[in-house]
């Protein structure tokens, strides 16, 4: 059991070494640039006078603040431009949603459009459908109108031709009421 967790740890080890991602405290171990060895390390040589030694230390004292307020200077005026950097991107990055987000609505409202006239076009075409349509029924009504009216014509004339005397068409009515009324008599 002990044996198993060991290994495990070993080859997380393993992998971690292996790894092609370096880590951020070891990237910030490989690239940071050190300060140059402070002068005040080492700088002390004591004097025989115990005032010129307090001078010399006081010297020293006011050099070191001077010196540790103009890193602290550095490091106020680095971080206000890492600030500024950062500011500057985050601003960047808000424009650049801003365009896209735009430019996605100008595509949507460019596909709605195209999709209404497509509509159109095909509302279009079936309406033209429609009436074509409906002008081949009426036209198809007319012709069998017509042919029915050829029809009775045809059957007039036949009647015409067979009856023995020719009788007008007026009086043809007259004669096939006499038929009519002889026939039920």
């Amino acid at each position: 059991m002990a044996n198993s967790s060991s290994f495990k740890t070993f080859s997380k080890t393993l992998i971690r070494s292996f790894s092609t991602k370096t880590s951020h405290h070891n990237n910030h171990q490989t690239t940071h640039k050190y300060l140059d060895p402070n002068s005040f390390l080492g700088s002390w040589k004591s004097p025989a006078d115990p005032k010129d030694a307090q001078r010399k230390l006081a010297q020293l004292r006011r050099d070191y603040a001077k010196q540790v307020k103009n890193v602290r200077k550095e490091y106020i005026h680095e971080m206000e431009l890492l600030r500024l950097e950062k500011l500057r991107k985050e601003e960047a990055r808000k424009e650049a949603i801003r365009v896209a987000n735009e430019e996605r609505k100008r595509l949507k409202a460019e596909a709605a459009k195209v999709r209404a006239q497509e509509r159109m076009v095909a509302e279009e075409e079936f309406r033209q459908t429609l009436l074509k349509e409906r002008a081949e029924k009426l036209e198809n009504w007319r012709m069998k109108q017509k042919l029915h009216e050829n029809k009775k014509k045809e059957a007039n004339e036949m009647l015409r031709k067979r009856s023995s005397i020719w009788i007008e068409e007026h009086e043809l009515e007259k004669k096939l009421l006499e038929v009519m009324m002889y026939v039920h008599d």
